[in-house]
């Protein structure tokens, strides 16, 4: 073999361990990203586990909280954000009917939506739902179908040595079967005969 067949051969084999070190350069650096890759996967995984875990703890501790809405929603609706039809004043929240129905048929119509017809015991209640009435009949939770002239509250709120606000010359039991109130003329009470068709005010405590 001459020298210059040599040389070549030489020139061949130093390009071959050449480019057998870069190829297990390049191997190395993808074998590095790849392990880096599979570290972040990891780690995002189990950051990902921690936070849905505390989150099921957050959520076994307040499940009330999945109802609850936010502060702006609370100042807009106070009684709930799908209860817009809902008033609220003073600690509770309020339906003023735009049906007419019996003092009985309102009464369950209320019951239905988790309240009762309003119990008025207190003369800024009672102002409430004066300015809201506006003169039109609206029944209240007050009646005296289980004894002529003993009237009380649906709640059992002491009839007796509560607000009252009748109208002069009210209660008459005109007819001698006008056992359910409701106010009227500038909010006065008056009592009429139960299947008498008027709307009605219905009260419940604030949601949750």
């Amino acid at each position: 073999m001459d020298e210059e067949h040599l040389h070549d051969d030489l020139h061949v084999f130093e390009g071959r361990n050449f480019f057998q070190q870069r190829l297990r350069s390049f191997f190395t650096v993808y074998l590095i990203l790849a392990f880096y890759l599979l570290l972040l996967i990891i780690l995002f995984t189990v950051s990902f586990s921690r936070v849905s875990a505390v989150s099921s703890k957050l959520n076994e501790v307040h499940p009330e909280r999945k109802q609850n809405f936010s502060g702006r929603d609370f100042l807009l609706f106070p009684c709930g954000p799908r209860s817009r039809e809902w008033e609220y004043f003073d600690g509770k929240c309020y339906y003023f009917s735009l049906t007419r129905t019996s003092w009985h048929k309102a009464k369950a119509q209320c019951e239905e939506m988790h309240s009762q017809l309003a119990v008025i015991n207190s003369y800024a209640k009672q102002n409430f739902i004066m300015f809201r009435t506006r003169n039109e009949r609206f029944w209240i939770g007050l009646t005296d179908e289980n004894s002529e002239g003993e009237w009380e509250w649906i709640d059992k709120t002491d009839y007796k040595t509560t607000f009252t606000f009748w109208k002069a010359g009210e209660p008459n039991n005109s007819g001698s079967n006008e056992d359910c109130a409701h106010v009227w003329i500038a909010g006065e009470w008056n009592d009429v005969y139960c299947t008498y068709e008027c709307y009605y005010v219905c009260e419940k405590p604030l949601p949750n």
